[in-house]
């Protein structure tokens, strides 16, 4: 499986696993807006946890971008300090 189907679907399960608990809980105090509580919560808390947790699963998802672009040919090719030299022989300097 592509990692990042695995990756996007943990973060919608968890998302809507935070969103439902979320939304029960604030159904009773808050009820014309307990939804839009739930969303922003379940939003951040999911962020929050696939950032802590998920990161080698999010490493093999860049990695396989990484791959997927380079054999396609659509990568830059980039001198590593072109623009250092580029800002210097501006200035005058070298």
């Amino acid at each position: 499986m592509r990692a990042w189907i695995l990756y996007s679907a943990l973060r919608l399960g968890l998302f809507a696993v935070l969103f439902g608990i979320l939304y029960v809980l604030t159904v009773s105090a808050f009820p014309t807006i307990a939804w839009a509580i739930a969303g922003v919560g379940g939003a951040v808390l999911a962020l929050c946890v696939s950032y802590i947790f998920l990161k080698p699963l999010r490493d093999r998802v860049a990695l396989e971008l990484v791959n997927a672009r380079a054999s396609t040919g659509t990568v830059a090719k980039v001198k590593v300090g072109s623009d250092e030299d580029a800002e210097d022989s501006a200035r005058g300097e070298q």
